[in-house]
């Protein structure tokens, strides 16, 4: 979906034009246009041909191939998300051999749960395995925790620039810490003030 005009988009300092993509989505230009869109579990991949300036951000939700028998040819599974990502920048100009990677996500949203376990930290292995065994060098990334993110991939420059987003989780558990704090203060003997 594409808006005309992003205006006051925080780090951008001039209006161009926005993309949002959403879960199973991919988006490529070679625009000057501004890609976003909000992980929690999943995981987003921004490659970028800086030669050509030519860059695109999908959404993965799951790092596993399609079933066969459910097979639909969405970004939603980590093998299909790459390989559509990486083939439309080609199409589009781009040089495999120039191309770069920013990747963001796989936070654990689920706090009972361990990090290890978690469909976040296997998109997160997938990712980082695919694009080694590609050859494709990651110039940052920024993965785990319990916030969500917004991800906003400039492709007129490559920079993307991230907010977390504390999740309803983490605000729970920030909130329980801090009446903890208190109770055990009021718990706590204070000084005696005598007036006379």
């Amino acid at each position: 979906m594409q808006t005309p005009y992003l205006k006051n988009a925080g780090p951008f300092k001039r209006t161009v034009n926005q993309v949002s993509i959403g879960i199973g989505d991919y988006f490529v230009s070679s625009q000057d246009v501004i890609i976003h869109t909000v992980l929690g579990s999943c995981v987003a991949v921004c490659l970028y041909d800086p030669e050509n300036k030519i860059g695109g951000m999908n959404h993965i939700l799951m790092p596993s191939n399609p079933d066969i028998n459910k097979y639909d040819a969405s970004a939603r599974y980590g093998i299909n998300a790459m390989e559509l990502l990486i083939n439309a920048i080609m199409r589009l100009g781009g040089n495999r051999k120039n191309v770069v990677a920013k990747t963001f996500g796989g936070a654990n949203l689920l706090m009972a749960v361990s990090q290890e376990k978690t469909v976040g930290a296997r998109n997160v292995e997938f990712v980082v395995n695919f694009l080694r065994s590609e050859k494709i060098k990651i110039l940052s990334r920024d993965f785990g925790g319990h916030d969500s993110r917004k991800i906003f991939f400039h492709v007129a420059t490559g920079d993307v620039f991230l907010k977390r987003v504390p999740s309803m989780k983490s605000l729970v558990a920030a909130e329980q810490r801090k009446r903890n704090r208190i109770k055990r203060q009021l718990e706590e003997p204070g000084d005696i003030t005598l007036f006379d």
